[in-house]
């Protein structure tokens, strides 16, 4: 009798031990200061339980088999720690790190970057979020939930030329830097970052000011700034690859791998990577590769760090775009490189109208902890660009190139068919450097940078269908920019007391341009700018409590004019250089399962340079100051974890963007039948118009479910509202509102001889909506009636990406 109720005793007990499953929470801090760590990784090792601390430094693990796991903790700037767990019921532990015993590479960003009580709008990208978007699309694709991003692919699909604008402002008025160093080509003002092919794959961290932000180096933010921190060196060795396969014959493969630190200080990183893609465009294929090299040495006050990345592209041109009325018709018709016979039918394309450009950074960075209270840092780079671009031109005129008619026979031929390339030849070198004093209350960053652009713009006719041999492969233009660029600044943060904290920052900015030699329409651009700015910056943080505050800043900035402005201006035309007041105010919260950022924005722009129809004496368009125009708007950003395996993310952003008195010019094409009575150009005054591109309304949001310890589900979903191509308020010449919908998956897989393996499935524009991102228009009067010549950009529909992940 006793042998069978202990026998009944023990069958009741069994399966309550043989399936327990037990939590495993708590939390991690700074050993010194006791505070939170938000944002520390978790691996239970054992399992597939990966985890990073929340705003409060809080973790949990649910539903934990028992047994004996090995917790690790790390965190950037911190020595990682690992303790040995054996879970037989719930367990709670205070994790405390130490800092690490080097000085970290965070240093290297500091002195642009602004942190959680400054009184700025702001939103950083983590690693983490790169690396689960990461399949294959440029890094303009990676930052979309983001407020009041939009984003656009020439060649449809996100890989190839891609670009973004922030609050309606295109790339060449966001500042972009890498490590502090500017990524802005120093005269077009632009980013391609179809040079920088994967480099998401090698950045740790991304913050965007949006506004006018801090003083940076490099060209204004007069709308944003884009601040990029490539990788931390790893502490421990690593070696991990991805390799992806999609829709359009799309590929993509990297390779990462790090030695750790060893015992002399020493690291070494790197990474390659091959992306290849037919594009959803016609023929809008792309190939490109990258590699990036890091190599750094460190102890407790120092730290010396040489960076080399490299991105080769050669793409297909897909920047034409394509007539609206073919929209319905035949989407992906891509006009480039059209071969016409003699009646204007096309005969085939070109199969070399090819983009071919590399451009190489090279970066030296030295940090040093002079005192207790001081960090100084110095940044040396340079920045080699050189490539070309083929283009196929049907029946030009010789005189067009400065060359001379050809006889064939007895006839005398003045046009052709050729082969035209434009090329780019231009170096970047500069340094920067900064001091960073704090105390107990005040933070004071303090320095500067002065930078050299030198740039060879020069073309060839490298085939002509008429012309003697000696034609082949001659000069047809050359030029040269030539810009000089220094600022200086210092900037404060002073903690009044715990509740206030004030903000200030100066900024000095000095440019000199020249530009000298003839353009490829054969005309002199030779000419001289000098601009000097002061930029001052204001604003306060008032702490609500331990979990929300306020802020409110104010921010003058200005921009010189860009190469093309002066490229294509008349002799005549009075140019002046933009200016912009920024107003700030936000309201920020934060606890252990929600996070709401909200702000308001006024951006007043002055001689704003835009668009108006008008064109030089040549008849190429140009750029016009308009004196009044501004942006008002409304931004929030909300994250809320609504369970253990469900989390919501969302952004609205809500803005009125307007030129006050905006004139619109427009060709009058009876002018070249009658130029001694027809007028060049009609002018219409419109009143208050729309800015073009700057939709009233950007939105999205994901819902992400976490359905077990392997298998992650998130949808993903963007809207944004019409856009207007010009800047005229006119429907008919817009992009419709779209709507995009997308499904990422992500499975762990059982850990064997790799420490992560996954898979990644990326199901983009889930719903097939057919929408074009991107555009222009061209408006003329021919006989009394208005005539319209357009392109519109048509993206991709349903497309897919598949990727697998591993990494030990």
């Amino acid at each position: 009798m006793k042998k069978r109720t202990f026998f009944l005793a023990l069958m009741a007990i069994l399966p309550a031990f043989v399936f327990a499953q037990f939590n495993l929470s708590g939390r991690v801090i700074e050993a010194e200061s006791q505070l939170a760590l938000p944002g520390a990784h978790l691996t239970l090792q054992g399992s597939n339980f990966k985890q990073v601390s929340d705003v409060s430094g809080n973790f949990r693990f649910s539903d934990v088999k028992p047994g004996k796991y090995r917790l690790v903790v790390s965190f950037i700037g911190y020595e990682s720690k690992t303790t040995e767990i054996n879970l037989e019921k719930d367990l709670e532990i205070l994790t405390e790190l130490n800092p690490l015993s080097y000085l970290s590479d965070e240093v290297v960003v500091r002195a642009t970057r602004v942190n959680a009580k400054s009184p700025a709008t702001f939103s950083v990208v983590s690693k983490e979020t790169l690396n689960r978007e990461n399949t294959g699309a440029d890094l303009p694709y990676l930052l979309q939930s983001t407020p009041s991003l939009v984003v656009t692919s020439d060649a449809g699909a996100g890989i190839g030329y891609t670009g973004l604008r922030i609050r309606g402002t295109d790339i060449s008025r966001i500042n972009v830097t890498m490590n502090g160093v500017p990524v802005n080509d120093a005269e077009s003002h632009g980013v391609f970052f179809v040079n920088m092919p994967d480099l998401a794959s090698s950045i740790d961290n991304i913050q965007i000011q949006r506004g006018v932000g801090t003083s940076s180096n490099g060209s204004a933010a007069f709308g944003a700034s884009i601040n990029i921190k490539t990788d931390a060196r790893s502490h421990d060795a690593f070696g991990s690859y991805s390799g992806a396969v999609g829709s359009f014959n799309t590929y993509k493969n990297t390779l990462n791998f790090g030695t750790g630190v060893g015992k002399s200080g020493f690291s070494l990183d790197g990474r390659l990577s091959k992306i290849s893609s037919d594009g959803y465009i016609d023929r809008g294929w792309s190939d490109l590769k990258s590699f990036y090299l890091a190599s750094s040495w460190a102890n407790e006050k120092t730290l010396i760090k040489l960076l080399t990345t490299s991105g080769k592209e050669t793409s297909y041109q897909a920047w034409y775009g394509i007539p609206k009325d073919s929209l319905e018709t035949n989407r992906t018709y891509n006009p480039a490189g059209e071969i016409l016979n003699s009646d204007g039918e096309i005969t085939g394309f070109y199969d070399n109208q090819t983009d071919n450009y590399q451009q190489d950074y090279y970066q030296l960075f030295i940090a040093h902890q002079a005192t207790k209270n001081m960090i100084l840092n110095a940044a040396f780079f340079l920045t080699k660009g050189e490539g070309y671009y083929n283009s196929w031109k049907n029946n030009r005129k010789f005189s067009d190139y400065g060359l001379p008619n050809v006889v064939v026979g007895n006839a005398e031929v003045k046009r052709t068919d050729l082969i035209q390339q434009k090329w780019l030849d231009n170096d970047f070198y500069g340094f920067n450097i900064a001091g960073i004093y704090e105390t107990k209350r005040q933070t004071v960053t303090f320095g500067g940078g002065w930078n050299q652009y030198d740039g060879d713009h020069f073309g060839y006719i490298s085939w002509a269908r008429f012309s003697s041999e000696s034609m082949n492969d001659i000069p047809w233009y050359f030029n040269r920019g030539l810009k000089t660029d220094y600022n200086l600044f210092i900037k404060s943060e002073y903690q009044l007391n715990e509740k206030l904290n004030l903000y200030g920052d100066l900024q000095y900015r000095s440019i000199n341009y020249k530009m000298e030699g003839t353009h490829d329409d054969l005309s002199d651009l030779t000419q001289q700018h000098s601009f000097s700015f002061f930029n001052p910056k204001a604003g306060v943080f008032y702490t609500l409590s331990s979990s929300q505050g306020v802020y409110a800043s104010i921010a003058f900035t200005n921009r010189e004019p860009n190469r093309s402005v002066y490229r294509d201006a008349d002799l005549n035309q009075q140019i002046t250089h933009e200016k912009l007041m920024n107003f700030e105010g936000g309201y920020k919260f934060e606890s252990k399962s929600a996070r709401l950022e909200t702000n308001i924005y006024y951006m007043k722009y002055k001689d704003q340079l835009v668009l108006t129809g008008k064109i030089n004496n040549v008849g190429a368009p140009i750029l016009t100051n308009v004196p009044d125009s501004y942006r008002l708007g409304w931004e929030t950003m909300l994250t809320k974890k609504l369970s253990n395996k469900f989390t919501l993310e969302g952004h609205f952003s809500l803005s009125e963007n307007k030129i006050k008195a905006f004139t619109e010019f427009v060709d009058n094409w009876n002018y070249w039948d009658d130029p001694d009575t027809e007028p060049y150009q009609y002018e219409f005054e419109l009143g208050k118009t729309d800015i073009s591109f700057s939709p009233s309304v950007v939105a999205g949001f994901s819902i992400n479910y976490q359905a077990s310890d392997l298998l992650l589900l998130s949808y993903q979903s963007s809207y944004v509202s019409r856009q207007y191509l010009d800047n005229t308020s006119s429907k008919e010449r817009s992009l419709n509102p779209y709507h995009v919908g997308k499904l990422l998956v992500q499975a762990d897989l059982p850990q064997n001889i790799f420490d992560k393996a996954n898979i990644q499935l990326s199901m983009n524009n889930l719903f097939n909506a057919k929408y074009e991102s991107n555009g222009w228009v061209y408006k003329y009067i021919y006989e009394g009636q208005e005539g319209l010549i357009d392109g519109y950009f048509p993206q991709a529909g349903f497309h897919w990406m598949l990727q697998l992940n591993l990494g030990f």
